[in-house]
């Protein structure tokens, strides 16, 4: 009875599933707000306002602020990566390759303060030593990996993945920039996915 006892919640002390909610909420308010603001300008009280939590809650969920910006970053990443990852491994042709940009865009357009977050991290590249590292530089890596073996195996030709990657990346980051701001429309979000997809066949499709 006694190790019964011993196991049991103390009275006030949150359950594991309701510190881990509050914790998605704080991250999910920083992030929003280092994207539109970028790091220096958004305080600790600031987020704790946006998540509905006292400084303190913000502090203890998710530590300093440098911390709270790692883990925004850190958030964005794992969604991302379990958006692309199932279709970048079956990206063995051009129709693949096709399945890995509509997951692209498709998760932009759901998330895309991740757009915001990068965008300001760069315009202050020399801090925050290894976010690129961690959390862009590993899927950047798989999708070139996949044109790097298409181009060997004769599907398609592209001697520069790296540069084709990128390069393709931020044409779509570019476009969802404005829907930071909730300017894009289902026209333009039709005309981007046509884009892509239309770029994706004139790059590499059959004559």
């Amino acid at each position: 009875m006694d190790d019964l006892n011993s196991t049991r919640r103390r009275p006030g002390r949150p359950r594991a599933a309701d510190m881990a909610g509050t914790r998605e909420v704080i991250v999910r308010a920083a992030t929003k707000l280092f994207a539109r603001h970028g790091f220096d300008a958004v305080s600790v009280r600031a987020v704790a306002e946006a998540a509905g939590v006292d400084v303190a809650t913000v502090h203890h969920h998710a530590g300093s602020k440098a911390a709270l910006y790692q883990a925004c970053f850190a958030a964005v990443f794992e969604a991302e990566r379990s958006a692309l990852e199932p279709v970048i491994k079956g990206a063995y042709d051009m129709q693949g390759l096709h399945r890995v940009l509509d997951a692209f865009v498709d998760f932009l357009q759901e998330r895309p303060e991740t757009t915001g977050l990068w965008l300001r991290r760069w315009l202050d590249p020399d801090r925050h030593a290894g976010v690129d590292e961690q959390y862009s530089t590993p899927l950047y890596e798989q999708v070139q990996a996949v044109l790097a073996a298409a181009h060997r195996a004769g599907v398609l030709h592209e001697p520069q993945p790296h540069l084709a990657v990128r390069s393709l990346i931020w044409a779509v980051h570019a476009h969802t920039v404005t829907a930071l701001h909730g300017e894009v429309t289902e026209d333009s979000r039709f005309a981007l996915r046509a884009f892509v997809h239309r770029w994706l066949d004139r790059m590499y499709g059959q004559p």
